[in-house]
C-alpha cells in the first residue's frame, strides 16, 4: 500500500481540464530550487498510539488505486500507478488523496483494505477476474469501481469498464471497410475470453455494416494451430477483408499465411492490440492493413513526459491511469468532503476528453471511445479516418 504523491517531483508535463475538454502543455523537467537553511529544527513532537489503517484526513477525498505491483503483471501495474500519480500533480489537485493497493497477492484482499481505509472509489483493478472478485464488497460499500479492464462481461452493477474494447475496435474498423468497398468478411480469432468477445463483435459488426461474413476460425495460440486455421479459412473463396483478432507479432505471422495459402488480395484487418505494438507495424507482411484504435497523438507527449520523469518507457495501458485520475479531478470539484463519490457523474452524455481522447460510459458501464482508422506501411501508421473530437461529432457520424 503506496500513497501518492507522498514527496516533491519535477514538473514535466501539464494537462488541464476546461468544459470537460483537454488541452496538453509541455514543459522541459524543472528540478524544484533549493531554498536557504531555515531555523532549527523544533523539538520532536510527543508521538501519538499507533493505530491500524491510514490517519484520519477530513480534508480530501480518499481513492483508492488497485492494481498489481507484484507478479507477472507487476510492470504493467506500476506503470499504470506512476501515470495515475503524474495526472494528480499535474493538475495540481489538493482534494484528492490516492493510495494503491497492491491486487498482486489477491485483489479481493486489497479491496477489504482499501474500504477499511475509507476510499470512495475504487480505479482499477486491471483483470477482468480481478474486478469481479472486488465488486461485491465494492457494491456493499457503496463505492463505484472503474476497472482497467477491457472485458465488457466484467461491467455493470457499480462496476465500469475503461480498458479499450475489442467490440468497438472491431466495429469501426469493419465499418470504415464497408464504406471501402468492402462486403465479404473473414475472421481470424484466438481461443479464450478475448476471441469470444471478438468473434461476437465481428458478427454483429458485419450484420450492422451490412457485409457478409463468410467463414470465421478460431485457434490456440500456436504455430501449427495458427497455420491450420488459416488453410481452413482458405477453402472460403472469396472474402475481401479478413480480422486478424489478435497483437500484431501474431499479425504478421498470420497474414504471410494468409498471402501465401488463402486470399492473397485480402485487406487484412485488426484491432486495438496492435497500437500496443509500434515496432511491429513495419513488417511487409501488414502493409495495407487498417486497423482501429484510439489516437496516439496525446500518449506520446505522456510517453515523453514518463521517461523523463522515471528513466523508462511506459506500458500503453499508463494512460488509463492518467485517464482515470483527470475523470477522478474533474469530478471532484462537484465532490463534497465526507461524501460518496457522485457515481451518477460518470454517465456525462457529453463524455470527458484524456490522453486518449473522447470516452463516455454507456449505459452498460462500458467505456465507448472515439476511435480512429490506421494504415499499417514500412514507413508507419497513416491515420485515414480520425476520430471524431467529441461525442456530437461521433453520435452524428454514426449509421
Amino acid at each position: 500500500m503506496a500513497e501518492a504523491p507522498a514527496y516533491r517531483q519535477p514538473r514535466y508535463i501539464f494537462l488541464k481540464w476546461a468544459a470537460l475538454a483537454l488541452s496538453a502543455l509541455l514543459a522541459s523537467c524543472q528540478m524544484v530550487p533549493k531554498g536557504k537553511p531555515g531555523p532549527a529544527a523544533p523539538p520532536p513532537p510527543v508521538e501519538a498510539p499507533v493505530t491500524e489503517g491510514l490517519p484520519k484526513d477530513q480534508a480530501r477525498h480518499r481513492v483508492a488505486l488497485l492494481v498489481p505491483l507484484t507478479g507477472s503483471n507487476g510492470a504493467v501495474g506500476q506503470s499504470i500507478a506512476n501515470a495515475a500519480t503524474m495526472a494528480l500533480i499535474d493538475t495540481g489537485n489538493k482534494t484528492v488523496r490516492m493510495t494503491t493497493y497492491d491486487t498482486g497477492p489477491g485483489a479481493a484482499a486489497a479491496a477489504a483494505r482499501a474500504i477499511a481505509d475509507g476510499n470512495r472509489l475504487f480505479l482499477g483493478p486491471l483483470l477482468s477476474e480481478d474486478a469481479a472478485a472486488v465488486a461485491p464488497a465494492a457494491r456493499k460499500a457503496g463505492v463505484p469501481v472503474i476497472s482497467y479492464s477491457n472485458d465488457a462481461g466484467a461491467a455493470g452493477d457499480g462496476v465500469f469498464v475503461m480498458g479499450f474494447s475489442p467490440a468497438q475496435s472491431i466495429d469501426r474498423v469493419v465499418r470504415y471497410a464497408r464504406g471501402k468497398g468492402i462486403h465479404r468478411f473473414a475472421a481470424l480469432v484466438p481461443t479464450g475470453v478475448y476471441g469470444r468477445n471478438a468473434s461476437t463483435a465481428m458478427i454483429r459488426s458485419v450484420e450492422g455494416a451490412g457485409g457478409t461474413l463468410v467463414a470465421m476460425k478460431s485457434y490456440s495460440r500456436n504455430a501449427k494451430a495458427l497455420e491450420k486455421s488459416v488453410a481452413e479459412l482458405g477453402r472460403n473463396q472469396g472474402y475481401e477483408g479478413v480480422l486478424i483478432a489478435d497483437n500484431a507479432r501474431l499479425a504478421i505471422s498470420a497474414a504471410t499465411l494468409i498471402r501465401k495459402s488463402s486470399s492473397p488480395q485480402a485487406r487484412i484487418l485488426g484491432t486495438e492490440l496492435w497500437a500496443a505494438e509500434p515496432g511491429a507495424l513495419t513488417a511487409a507482411a501488414l502493409g495495407g492493413s487498417w486497423f482501429a484504435s484510439v489516437s496516439d497523438t496525446r500518449y506520446r507527449q505522456l510517453a515523453t513526459a514518463y521517461r523523463r520523469q522515471f528513466g523508462r518507457s511506459p506500458f500503453r495501458l499508463a494512460s488509463l491511469g492518467y485517464d482515470s485520475m483527470l475523470l477522478v479531478v474533474s469530478i471532484a470539484r462537484d465532490w463534497k468532503i465526507g461524501d460518496r463519490f457522485p457515481g451518477e457523474r460518470l454517465r456525462d452524455e457529453d463524455g470527458f476528453v484524456g490522453v486518449d481522447g473522447a470516452f463516455r460510459f454507456g449505459p452498460s458501464g462500458v467505456a465507448q471511445r472515439a476511435l480512429e482508422v490506421g494504415e499499417v506501411s514500412p514507413a508507419g501508421v497513416k491515420t485515414v479516418s480520425s476520430a471524431p473530437a467529441n461525442f456530437k461529432d461521433k453520435d452524428k457520424d454514426k449509421d
